[in-house]
């Protein structure tokens, strides 16, 4: 009880999942989705355009080309992303685009990059973020820096398992903040020079061709492209809208694309804009700071507000917003990745126990996994941002280019009149062709500085996977001949329902979705002790876990399945003569449910014996019981708790 009571303090009262207010007050509309989901596209404004220019070495000229390649190419992604909205509303985003478009496996390879992305972004973002406030501290806090890392993964935990919305308000301040900030910055650093930017584009075309004629137009391309390729982490974050499409208020779809484009206007003008204020301000990287810091100090410095104080000061608040939007952008990865998780445990790809929610309606096991991974790599590689980059871009690109693939695909072979196939499949493929090459080039340039690293994670997640995937299959085959076995059990002639009586020896069986389990009990129970039971009662508690909860009707469907499961019993008891009668609990924890069952019906029935059964495996190992809730023993020593008695029936499978 006093456990309950400090958990509840920490993360907040349980919420009932079955109250259809409770999933409305949780959905995002759209302006809290786009700084929930948004911040890790935004944050990386803070370094991808800096990796761009500094590709262009001294022909900063060549910038212009960059600020509206990189405007273009946010909208392109995003447009593209628009279609995975329609076509995946229920989310699961590049997962579910590479398995029913591409393929299983390649979707399993999909979702292992998407894991490994959504770990990276929060290890790289708390990383940076914690970089940025140890750069306005004294040099003797930087051997604390890792602490301060590990510090504020564990707060981001904490807020999430309070709740997403919880979460993201508490938050909300610090990405306002920055978009304030930024969009005076880059309006006033773009109309400061107003004067000059009638003279950019010939002066520019111009100083290309001198290049051109230097190092040859091949030359200039390929400088162009290394830059653009360099500063492909300016993209990551534009998927997760699509990803957490389930997270999002109705209708869907719309919020979807609402929020798609609030994320691609803020990241192409920010971005794009940052590109812009480096040329037209003359950026140069200036040991210890970096470039946003240093033309944003000359920004400032020009708008003559007041004394180097106070422009020191600005300038410290700027950066501090960079900062805090950075921890911002870390929290979607306690969002997204979470939802990858439970869409794959859906497809039996990892345990799960992964699309149980919480008490407060989260993904519980995902957040304390994501927290639990960042921090792994953040201590394995030290916090160095610089191999975290090249880990996370390889892995975001790598699923980039599957689902925009599997785009391709699909529109390829639907060239239905009326869907505008046509444009959406040179939409499609114009994204693939971007993505994929960004790719290759990152890992050509960057296979030997950690980009061996990320193909090594994601096979090594992959393999875990299949292996787990064949578990759950031998598994539910096994079940599935239970079932075959006890399917040819003949009801009797008895047509009349038979109430049961409070005053008789009552057996209760806890059931779930397996009709030959249940049977299997009741026989037993039946040769056992015979004529010793008059009642039988069934009892079904169903786990509303993320996919239930992820789609509207959903949890009606759920209901009207346990409910058919739960008739079959008591129809198959009373045509044979025997007083039967169901009982059905919906919660977020399986156990809990069935105590609060078991312990009502306990008072109705005080002569009841509770029953259940348990899969036994011929080699019972650590790895069959982490894929597996164990929610029998859970459930036996809660009753026996109680003061009441259980007995559990082994199932060989």
């Amino acid at each position: 009880m006093k456990n309950n009571k400090i958990r509840e303090i920490i993360l907040g009262k349980a919420l009932d999942p079955m109250k259809s207010e409770t999933r409305h007050s949780m959905a995002l509309v759209a302006f809290l989705a786009w700084v929930g989901l948004g911040a890790d596209g935004l944050s990386s404004s803070a370094y991808g355009p800096e990796e761009t220019f500094r590709a262009l070495g001294s022909h900063t000229h060549l910038g212009l080309y960059m600020a509206i390649a990189t405007a273009v190419t946010v909208f392109i992604i995003a447009l593209a992303y628009n279609q995975v909205i329609e076509l995946f509303p229920t989310g699961g985003g590049g997962y579910r685009v590479a398995t029913k478009l591409v393929g299983p496996y390649m979707g399993l390879i999909s979702g292992c990059a998407l894991i490994l992305d959504y770990v990276l972004t929060i290890a790289i973002s708390i990383a940076s973020g914690v970089d940025a406030l140890a750069s306005f501290l004294p040099l003797g806090f930087q051997p604390y820096k890792l602490w301060a890392e590990v510090f504020f993964i564990g707060l981001l935990i904490v807020m999430n398992l309070r709740g997403l919305k919880e979460a993201i308000q508490i938050l909300l301040p610090i990405f306002l903040g920055f978009v304030a900030t930024h969009l005076v910055l880059i309006v006033y650093g773009i109309f400061a020079h107003a004067s000059h930017l009638p003279e950019l584009v010939p002066t520019t075309m111009a100083d290309t061709g001198k290049l051109a004629s230097e190092i040859g137009w091949t030359g200039v391309a390929g400088m162009l492209l290394l830059a653009y390729s360099q500063g492909g982490g300016t993209y990551t974050g534009l998927e997760a809208v699509s990803n957490n499409v389930n997270l999002l208020a109705e209708p869907r779809v719309r919020t979807g694309k609402v929020t798609m484009l609030y994320m691609a206007l803020s990241l192409a003008f920010t971005a794009g804009g940052i590109i812009l204020l480096y040329l037209l301000w003359d950026a140069h990287p200036v040991p210890g700071e970096t470039l946003n810091a240093s033309t944003f100090k000359t920004i400032i410095a020009s708008m003559g507000l007041g004394g180097e104080t106070l422009n020191q000061l600005l300038l410290v608040i700027v950066l501090a917003f960079e900062a805090g939007l950075l921890f911002v952008a870390a929290n979607t990865g306690f969002l997204g990745g979470p939802s990858v998780l439970s869409n794959m445990a859906s497809d039996s790809w990892v345990p799960h126990k992964f699309r149980y929610l919480s008490t407060r309606l989260v993904t519980q096991n995902g957040i304390l996994v994501m927290g639990i991974a960042a921090l792994a790599i953040l201590w394995w590689t030290g916090g160095s941002v610089t191999l975290l980059v090249v880990l996370y871009s390889i892995s975001v690109f790598l699923t980039f280019a599957i689902s925009l693939f599997g785009l391709v695909l699909y529109w390829s072979r639907n060239r239905r009149p009326g869907t505008y196939w046509k444009r959406r499949l040179l939409l499609s493929a114009t994204g693939f062709v971007i993505c994929a090459g960004i790719l290759a080039i990152l890992l050509v340039e960057r296979f030997t500085e950690g980009g061996w690293v990320t193909a090594l994670i994601i096979a090594a997640i992959a393999s875990l996977c299949v292996m787990i995937r064949k578990h759950y299959r031998a598994t539910k085959q096994a079940i599935h001949s239970v079932d075959e076995v006890f399917a040819s059990q003949p009801f009797g002639p008895n047509t009349q329902a038979v109430e049961p009586n409070p005053e008789d020896q009552t057996a209760v069986f806890i059931v779930g979705t397996s009709r030959g389990g249940g049977l299997h009990a009741l026989l037993w129970v039946q040769r056992m002790f015979p004529h010793h039971f008059k009642n039988f009662l069934f009892v079904n508690a169903r786990t509303v876990d993320s996919h239930a909860y992820g789609g509207e009707g959903a949890l009606e469907q759920m209901r009207e399945e346990a409910a058919e499961t739960l008739e079959f019993f008591v129809d198959f008891c009373h045509s044979h003569g025997m007083a039967a009668s169901s009982y059905l609990g919906f919660g977020t924890d399986a156990v809990d449910e069935v105590t609060r069952m078991c312990e009502e019906i306990s008072q109705e029935f005080p002569h009841a014996i509770f029953f259940t059964s348990k899969l036994i495996f011929s080699s019972d190992n650590w790895f069959t019981r982490l894929l597996h809730n164990q929610a029998a023993l859970a459930a036996q020593r809660r009753l026996h708790l109680e003061g009441l008695q259980m007995v559990i029936l082994p199932m060989k499978v």
